[in-house]
């Protein structure tokens, strides 16, 4: 059983800069460039230094180690740097990490990170190519040879059965597309930009892996992103209004594998995100009607849903309906369906631009942003606030 009371993070620390290269489809150059890019612009955001920084978060998959990215920026020496597992699951973890480190006392500043050149270079959508002997490719090797061999596959199965269990059709998921591009349409910074699509078009877009069509799909980007944290007492006087940690979480669920955990006794939800949505209410005090914008992971429209109705903003099977109804402003740049694919760490910094009051789609008067990571996989969440909330 996951940990029942409040824990201590929360209100300690803060996101003080971010900063991003451009999203394209062909970035021309290393990943390592993008990185230390992305790096130095979330510093100058800040108004900070590369001697400022301490420490640094990424991803295990990330090809940048911590050391490298550091000689790359103009970094000195480090006391802390780690690395977070699972894809797209750890963005809001690396946050959540970099808060436990200035919170505690082992770094001051810290930096995280994530590059790739993900739709040049290796594509994640292409599937599975090699993989060395793991207990993780143990856990694939129960469905690849049914066919069941790309991301798209693996939520399609969970999708036709949450599909069934509510008397749903595929076009359930058409809002979240259809949402999700309106937003980028009215971001230069995104890929559908000046392209907001209609429910017509996503019933018209081809499947990929049924009930899984085109436009239920996140993009293939290459970019980079980065995040500054540091404690909340140092952010109030540095460049940029903070984005206050309210309370971070990590959570993985019964019978949890990465991406098939078809093998629950129900897959119709995603208990991975309800580990993550009961200790983020529990250490913020919040509930879903307090939030202000969603910032909900999309690397497809089905887990979007199911996520709302984790967090408790409508109830299971009603996600749809939740979604169409437009009460809760959702993935205001786009989303990676509409914005670019980071992994989720361009929504980390599309809620901090929400809370500063400098988003594009800006929501007035927004306060409160949830952030969350991805699903079907061990995952973690945020809840971002002003400074006072």
């Amino acid at each position: 059983m996951s940990i029942r009371d409040k824990d201590a993070l929360g209100g300690r620390a803060a996101v003080v800069g971010i900063g991003a290269t451009e999203f394209s489809k062909n970035s021309g150059r290393s990943e390592l460039r993008l990185a230390a890019e992305a790096v130095r612009a979330a510093l100058d955001d800040a108004g900070l230094s590369p001697a400022d920084v301490d420490g640094m978060v990424t991803f295990t998959m990330d090809t940048n180690p911590e050391i490298t990215v550091a000689q790359a920026a103009g970094i000195g020496e480090l006391s802390f740097f780690s690395r977070v597992h699972y894809g797209g699951g750890a963005a809001c973890a690396t946050v959540q990490q970099a808060a436990l480190a200035v919170a505690a006392g082992i770094a001051e500043v810290v930096v995280c990170y994530r590059a790739f050149n993900e739709r040049s270079g290796r594509r994640f959508g292409s599937g599975v190519q090699h993989r060395e002997p793991s207990a993780e490719g143990a856990a694939l090797g129960w469905n690849l040879p049914f066919g069941l061999l790309t991301p798209a596959s693996w939520v399609a199965m969970a999708a036709q059965r949450y599909l069934y269990a509510y008397g749903l059709t595929p076009e359930a998921f058409g809002h979240v597309a259809v949402t999700g591009r309106r937003h980028a349409a009215t971001n230069p910074a995104a890929y559908f930009y000046g392209r907001p699509i209609t429910l017509d078009d996503h019933a018209a877009s081809r499947w990929t892996v049924e009930p899984l069509r085109l436009l239920d799909c996140c993009q293939e980007t290459d970019g980079g992103q980065a995040i500054v944290v540091t404690r909340l007492e140092r952010a109030r006087d540095l460049r940029r209004p903070p984005a206050v940690i309210l309370a971070a979480a990590q959570g993985a669920g019964r019978a949890q594998e990465q991406m098939t955990s078809f093998y629950r006794d129900d897959l119709t939800g995603l208990p991975e995100m309800g580990v993550v949505a009961r200790q983020l209410w529990r250490t913020s005090g919040l509930a879903p009607t307090d939030i202000d914008v969603g910032i909900v992971y999309d690397h497809f429209t089905p887990f979007v849903l199911m996520q709302l109705e984790e967090f408790g903003f409508c109830k299971p099977g009603e996600g749809a309906a939740f979604v169409a109804s437009d009460v809760l402003p959702l993935n205001t740049h786009g989303g990676q369906l509409g914005e670019a694919y980071l992994h989720g760490m361009n929504g980390m910094a599309e809620a901090v631009r929400q809370i500063r009051g400098t988003a594009v789609n800006q929501i007035p008067g927004a306060a409160r942003a949830l952030v969350t990571a991805g699903t079907g996989v061990p995952t973690s969440g945020l809840v971002l606030g002003a400074d006072g909330e």
